[in-house]
């Protein structure tokens, strides 16, 4: 069974930084697309940035170009997003997402704010 737990999240000031861990489970990774989403209340979720488990190609949402950073660490089975510069509007739930095909595994999230 697959498990994703996010950690990482927290309250920063508008400017700040903070990172973001998914540590995966329960099967071998090396075919799957690993992304991070959020939801900020009253919104939809959405896309975040996204890395291929195995190239290590990434792709980014144009509102956090340049200032978050997605890797992994396949070692370690755990994928971040390093996020910096933050802004009041980054301010979200962030999820953790496992693709493989028509196979979607979600984490639980973990809130991020970012007071102005």
């Amino acid at each position: 069974q697959v498990q994703l737990v996010e950690s990482g999240g927290g309250l920063v000031q508008a400017g700040g930084s903070l990172s973001l861990s998914c540590a995966a489970s329960g099967r071998t990774f090396s075919s799957y697309v690993m992304s991070w989403f959020r939801q900020a209340p009253g919104k939809e979720r959405e896309f975040v940035a996204a890395i291929s488990w195995s190239g290590g190609t990434t792709n980014y949402a144009d509102s956090v170009k340049g200032r978050f950073t997605v890797s992994r660490d396949s070692a370690k089975n755990t994928v971040y997003l390093q996020m910096n510069s933050l802004k009041s509007e980054d301010t979200a739930v962030y999820y953790c997402k496992a693709n493989y095909g028509r196979n979607n595994y979600w984490g639980q999230g973990t809130q991020v704010t970012v007071s102005s």
